[in-house]
């Protein structure tokens, strides 16, 4: 008899696995899809309302993933390092912040992408150093800022050993430590680099595009076990390509 109740018990598990609301579905049956992005690499994405809201590329795309779901987008900002362990933990749905599918980072989440490539790019006073090859670089600056968790700042540690990284939480604090003259420049992906330079007209920025190998291909990252949200996503990004999305928002964020 005991036996029959363990293979009764069972079977209602395994029906109940079976039957398991997907994370896809639980975000349509709630009404929405919660984003997490870091709100400090403008143009594609860049906190508003206090830190309660953001707004750029990335933000747009990921309004139109929701529009597409036919939920609302709640975008919830913070600390470029926590959102990957916010992931983790279910405390969002996706990310999208202008995250380089790194190696590193695949063992820790699932990426679909790249929707974008870039690369680095140097924000300087110095004109001297425009056209400066990579040991130039290495030797003439002896301080680079970069936001601390990203891709940046494994770029200066690895590429340009005889450089400080120093790391900060924010754009703007990166952007003033050039603007005071604290460091030698700030380093960061080119669509950023380009909105910075333009958006601090007075502050006679110079873009200086990285003259050495970078490759910064750009995903949106989901939990790993949720494969019907991946699914549907690789399948949104497929669609987004095709109709021509991604030169849309290129137009309005990233010729600026």
């Amino acid at each position: 008899m005991k036996n029959i109740y363990k293979l009764a018990l069972i079977a209602i598990l395994a029906f109940s696995v079976l039957h398991a609301d997907t994370r896809l579905q639980k975000i349509v049956q709630k009404g929405e899809l919660v984003l997490g992005t870091s709100g400090n690499m403008t143009p594609m994405t860049r906190s508003i309302n206090g830190g309660k809201d953001a707004v750029g590329f990335d933000i747009d795309l990921a309004k139109t993933m929701a529009d597409t779901m036919g939920v609302e987008l709640v975008v919830k900002v913070m600390d470029f390092n926590k959102l990957i362990p916010a992931l983790s933990s279910g405390k969002v749905d996706i990310v999208l912040s202008n995250m380089t599918i790194t190696p590193k980072r695949n063992t820790k989440v699932a990426f679909v992408g790249p929707y974008l490539k870039s690369g680095k790019c140097l924000i300087t006073k110095k004109a001297s150093l425009a056209s400066a090859q990579k040991e130039e670089l290495n030797k003439a600056f002896n301080k680079i800022v970069v936001i601390k968790g990203s891709t940046s700042e494994d770029f200066v540690k690895i590429g340009m050993p005889k450089v400080k990284a120093i790391t900060v939480e924010s754009e703007e604090k990166a952007i003033n430590m050039v603007r005071k003259s604290k460091v030698s420049a700030m380093l960061t992906d080119y669509p950023v680099c380009v909105s910075v330079v333009a958006n601090n007209p007075k502050d006679n920025f110079i873009p200086i595009p990285s003259t050495f190998l970078s490759y910064e291909p750009i995903g949106v990252a989901i939990a790993p076990q949720n494969t019907h949200l991946l699914n549907w996503t690789q399948n949104f990004m497929i669609r987004a390509n095709e109709v021509g999305l991604f030169e849309v928002l290129g137009e309005k964020w990233l010729s600026r």
